[in-house]
């Protein structure tokens, strides 16, 4: 059914889009969100944190909704505190493709998501976290990454740049696993075929809302598959440029409100 909204699902990702600093929504935000599901719209998180690392933001902006965690590979029930759908990466696998990017550039820094809802990211030596305040456990020795089921791999290099690290890794293990660039510091290995877009697609079949009556908005390259199955995506000021490249609009940066800017010009 065709929605007579400007759009009937508005996804979001969360760092540098709708988070201020400190993880952190604004008033203002808040409020266009607000009016915009007053109006009749969903609002859908997808975001690449796990499970884990989303719930804390998840109960402060009172979402009861879906959530497309882990770079599309968990699904989140917000209302019942369950997970709905989780895709693991083959351990082994994962392995395999460490030892090809190694092979290529030297060592790497490495760290894990874990399946599950109250499980913290374990770090390998060298890894830096780049949020802080997210609970993390540190492990003396990479065998320890693997000691649990993971969903993905989280990579650092102590020379090459993001871009360069997404680069590389993707051209010897894409074949593999999905190579994204997630944020600063965070270039990850997901499960084949697993992205934002396909997470996004799958909890929107679940609302059954088509991609055309959806708008996104996003700030790096793991929100390119997001866009591409939406009807508008929108990138911040302070996006990537390979998402600037893609996206239908660009509104203002994550610290100026640019999600609220778009939504009250659609829905108020």
């Amino acid at each position: 059914m065709t929605s007579a909204l400007p759009y009937a699902l508005i996804a979001t990702d969360l760092d540098g889009t709708l988070l201020r600093a400190g993880d952190t929504v604004s008033r203002r935000s808040y409020t266009a969100l607000a009016t915009a599901r007053a109006a009749g719209a969903q609002h859908i998180i997808v975001t690449g944190r796990p499970v884990p690392q989303v719930r804390h933001v998840l109960y402060g902006l009172g979402y009861r909704g879906l959530a497309v965690c882990g770079q599309g590979a968990q699904v989140y029930d917000a209302a019942r505190g369950r997970v709905i759908h989780s895709v693991a990466l083959d351990r082994d696998l994962a392995e395999v493709a460490l030892g090809k990017i190694e092979a290529e550039i030297g060592e790497v820094y490495v760290a894990v998501n874990r399946v599950g809802v109250d499980v913290e990211m374990r770090m390998g030596p060298g890894y830096r976290m780049p949020h802080p305040h997210l609970a993390t456990v540190r492990v003396g020795r990479r065998a320890e990454l693997w000691a649990a089921p993971i969903n993905k791999v989280l990579l650092q290099h102590p020379e090459l740049d993001d871009d360069e690290l997404t680069r590389v890794a993707r051209s010897v293990v894409g074949d593999l696993v999905n190579v994204t660039m997630a944020g600063e510091h965070t270039v990850e290995l997901q499960p084949p075929g697993v992205d934002k877009g396909s997470g996004l697609a799958l909890a929107a079949d679940r609302l059954g809302i088509a991609a055309p009556e959806t708008i996104a908005f996003g700030d790096m390259p793991n929100d390119i598959p997001m866009f591409a199955r939406s009807g508008h995506g929108v990138a911040m000021a302070n996006a990537h440029r390979e998402l600037k490249a893609v996206a239908d609009e660009v509104t203002s940066s994550n610290e100026e409100d640019g999600v609220a800017v778009v939504l009250e010009r659609l829905y108020s």
